[in-house]
């Protein structure tokens, strides 16, 4: 089984998981989550799901120095498969850091593509503070203008017992166990993002933190 990679910096306290990674408090929110919407990504409904534009989480974390941002997609799976990357997929990390907060300040861009050598890349456009589009390999940490950026496989961070959930919803007693993981041992492809704290903080504004993806001819959310 591949490791989750250790990327950039220490973990510091989790923010949130989900398609929104910062939750405004009384304001109504848009979100997905594994196999979201069903019609589109879920194999139990559709026997060619869009498994590419399924955004699994968002994660957002600070440190003293850095705010740290993953975004996953295309999982669950099996160790044994490999990364998703497809090149008709728009994928955007949107941030806020002032009013309206639904309107972001900076919308960060990311696709992938193929060179002639059958190497994936992927190429990030609209990061703070860095000159140009920041380009390069997958599974690869890609430096420029001291943000870092990685794309590639990673193990499925989040924690579910799935088990639990379905059986509390068949009987109306709740019955999860927190030592079930249904997530446990099976990848996902993700993009990780670390940016000083400085270009994103605004005072004492919170900061909120969103990603959309779009395919040409359909938009997912």
């Amino acid at each position: 089984m591949r490791k989750k990679t250790q990327w950039m910096v220490a973990a510091g306290a989790l923010a949130s998981a989900g398609a929104l990674a910062l939750i405004v408090p009384g304001q109504f929110l848009t979100a997905a989550d594994h196999l979201d919407p069903p019609s589109l990504t879920d194999p139990a409904v559709d026997t060619t799901p869009d498994r590419a534009a399924d955004i699994a989480d968002v994660y957002a974390w600070h440190t003293a120095n850095s705010v740290i941002i993953a975004v996953t997609f295309s999982g669950p799976q099996a160790t044994s498969l490999p990364a998703t990357y497809d090149r008709n997929v728009l994928y955007t990390v949107n941030i806020s850091n002032a009013e309206p907060r639904t309107t972001a300040n900076f919308p960060i861009r990311i696709r992938f593509g193929q060179d002639g050598a059958n190497q994936f890349g992927v190429q990030v456009s609209g990061l703070p503070g860095v000159t140009g589009d920041l380009v390069g390999p997958v599974e690869t940490n890609l430096i420029k203008d001291g943000v870092t950026v990685r794309a590639g496989l990673f193990d499925d961070p989040f924690f579910f017992d799935l088990q639990g959930f379905r059986e509390t919803l068949a009987t109306g007693t709740l019955s999860f166990n927190n030592q079930r993981n249904f997530f446990a041992g099976q990848n996902l492809t993700a993009v990780v993002i670390e940016i000083p704290r400085d270009r994103i903080a605004n005072g004492a504004n919170p900061v909120d933190i969103w990603a959309t993806t779009a395919r040409f001819g359909g938009q997912l959310s």
